[in-house]
């Protein structure tokens, strides 16, 4: 099983849904939600660990690409409920 290693060194359980969950609060619909969510899972697949910075970088790359508001939407909630500068942090 793969593990996230989160930006306070915790490791976590990947979990799908919890993509899924995030693209949905930026705005996306289910199944743009569900589809981004299986592109990550197919990228981490073959992995033991992958960071939560890295999955953020596909999910933002996606967002992005399909409709700059919902990249947007994450970029402000990060900023206003978690305190991260999302996009510095990924460049």
């Amino acid at each position: 099983m793969v593990k996230v290693v989160k930006r306070d060194g915790r490791m976590e359980e990947f979990i799908p849904e919890k993509i899924v969950v995030s693209v949905l609060k930026a705005g996306a619909p289910p199944d743009v939600a569900r589809m981004i969510a299986k592109k990550v899972e197919c990228f981490v697949l073959d992995k033991d660990n992958v960071t939560a910075k890295e999955l953020t970088k596909i999910i933002l790359t996606e967002l992005k690409r399909i409709n700059e508001e919902w990249y947007r939407n994450w970029i402000i909630f990060d900023q206003a409920v978690k305190h991260r500068k999302t996009e510095e942090e990924l460049k």
